[in-house]
């Protein structure tokens, strides 16, 4: 069975940083994209960051320059640092990986077959 545990989440103060970690287990994705979407009470799920399996990022323009995704394949598991938080940061952080259809955009969640229950995150100002 694939299974995604995020972990990291919590509450911290504008300006703070966190580290996100989303370790996969049941198979291996060294092959596959992974990316992190996140979803605010009352707002749609949104795109964060997605890396390719060689290694290219993709962030969206909210975040860019304050995250960054890496991912350690060895351990099977992906990592969003988040720095300069701020309170629109707030949200369930939910970790994605490809490895069923291949379809769709970095971009989009329908590209992603694989999902964890998610990780909360409240900036506070």
């Amino acid at each position: 069975q694939v299974q995604l545990v995020e972990s990291g989440g919590g509450l911290v103060q504008a300006g703070g940083s966190l580290r996100l970690t989303c370790a996969a287990s049941g198979r291996t994705f060294s092959r596959d994209a992974m990316g992190w979407f996140r979803q605010a009470p009352g707002k749609e799920r949104e795109f964060v960051a997605a890396m390719t399996w060689s290694g290219g990022t993709y962030y969206s323009g909210s975040v860019k320059g304050r995250f960054t995704i890496s991912r350690d394949n060895a351990k099977n598991t992906v990592y969003l640092q988040m720095n300069s938080l701020k309170p629109d940061d707030t949200a369930v952080y939910h970790c994605a990986a490809e490895g069923l259809s291949y379809g769709g955009t970095y971009y989009q969640a329908r590209k992603y077959d694989y999902w964890g229950q998610g990780t909360q995150v409240t900036v506070s100002s």
